[in-house]
C-alpha cells in the first residue's frame, strides 16, 4: 500500500517535450519503481531516443525548484492508431496529482486533434491509478515473451468534445 502525498505545492509546468530530453525521459522510464523485480525486463534497455520525441506529441511536466525545473513526470500520445503509448511520473512526484494533470492535458490534445478516444495498454500496477483517472477498463492485452511475459488490462479514455 503507497501513501498519498501532499497535493502539487509548486507551480508545474507542462510542455513539449524536446530532443534534449530524451536521456531524461529515458533515466525515468528505467528507473521507474514500477518496473522493479519481475518486471524489470519490460524496460531493460528501453530508450526514450530524440527521434521517439519527434514523431510522437510528447510532453513533461515540469516542477520549479531551485535548479530551474525538473522534469516529473511525461507522456506520449500516439495519434494513429490513437494510444497513450507512456505515462511516467518520478517515484518521488507520485501521489501529487501530477499523473492526473498529464492525463486531462493528453485529453485535451487529444479533443484538439479531433479524437474520440484514446487506448492505453496499462502495466499491472497502474490499473488501479488509470480507473482513478476516468479510463474504462475494455480488455486485456496478451503476454509477448521474453520481454513482457504477462497480460495487461486494456483501457480506453472516452474523450469529450467540450
Amino acid at each position: 500500500m503507497s501513501s498519498r502525498r501532499s497535493p502539487i505545492s509548486r507551480p508545474i509546468t507542462i510542455r513539449r517535450a524536446v530532443a534534449r530530453d530524451a536521456k531524461r525521459l529515458t533515466r525515468l522510464v528505467r528507473g521507474s519503481g514500477a518496473y522493479e523485480g519481475k518486471y524489470a525486463a519490460a524496460v531493460e534497455g528501453y530508450r526514450v531516443g530524440p527521434d521517439y520525441i519527434e514523431a510522437h506529441r510528447a510532453f513533461v511536466a515540469i516542477g520549479a525548484d531551485e535548479n530551474g525545473g525538473r522534469i516529473l513526470g511525461f507522456y506520449s500520445l500516439v495519434l494513429a492508431p490513437p494510444e497513450l503509448d507512456l505515462l511516467f511520473v518520478a517515484d518521488d512526484a507520485q501521489g501529487r496529482g501530477i499523473g492526473r494533470l498529464l492525463v486531462e492535458h493528453m485529453q485535451a490534445e487529444a479533443r484538439a486533434a479531433g479524437l474520440d478516444r484514446v487506448k492505453v495498454v496499462s502495466h499491472l500496477p497502474a490499473e488501479d491509478f488509470y480507473h482513478r483517472v476516468g479510463a474504462v477498463r475494455t480488455g486485456t492485452a496478451l503476454a509477448y515473451p521474453p520481454a513482457v511475459p504477462w497480460d495487461r488490462p486494456e483501457f480506453e479514455f472516452r474523450v469529450s468534445s467540450e
